[in-house]
């Protein structure tokens, strides 16, 4: 695999001599995320790959940027996985939807949006698909502070009361003075693990 893989680098650098890339273990790293449509679309539509079939989009955390990794396939080849990823830093995490070359990335799109907070610019409807509109943070990032369970913020207690949830005064006073303090329901991190 690892030769089909240089042997797609090396035809990419060939004919979009402008893009950069680089061979990360077995897969290929796009340099500029804008560049991405350009090397997809030429992978699917050159008759020496037709890499037509995206199997899935993942997003991943490296604490000092987050990547999304594609893995293309040709049902007519029978090859593949071809990997390819794309680094954005966690304070711009724009990289172009591929929904204009396979549809299939819709759904999988809105998951490492909803989960990493990745951009995917173009894409016709960028909304959460596991957390609710209001859910702040994004909760498969590496400095996601989990909420603690036992203890409702005032959004909380909005959402549970507009589905007829009864909420209690003293819960919902707590959550008031936590607001007051600009504070979060962080859950803390026990000082020792649990055996």
């Amino acid at each position: 695999m690892t030769s089909f893989i240089e042997e797609i680098r090396k035809e990419l650098s060939e004919r979009l001599p402008n893009i950069k890339l680089r061979l990360v273990r077995a897969s290929i790293l796009i340099e500029n995320p804008k560049d991405l449509t350009q090397v997809v679309f030429y992978l699917k539509e050159n008759p020496r790959f037709l890499l037509d079939y995206l199997s899935s989009i993942t997003a991943v955390d490296y604490l000092d940027y987050l990547e999304s990794v594609y893995h293309l396939y040709s049902m007519e080849k029978k090859q593949g996985p071809v990997v390819l990823r794309v680094r954005v830093s966690k304070t711009d995490t724009t990289i172009p939807s591929l929904i204009p070359i396979y549809h299939g990335a819709e759904l999988q799109e809105r998951e490492a949006y909803d989960t990493f907070g990745i951009i995917y610019e173009g894409h016709p409807n960028l909304k959460r698909l596991f957390m609710w509109d209001g859910f702040e943070g994004y909760p498969l990032r590496k400095d996601y502070e989990q909420e603690d369970s036992e203890i409702l913020e005032t959004a909380d207690i909005e959402w549970l009361e507009s589905k007829g949830i009864g909420i209690t005064n003293e819960v919902k006073e707590k959550a008031k003075q936590m607001k007051m303090e600009n504070k979060r329901a962080a859950a803390q991190k026990p000082e020792k693990p649990r055996n």
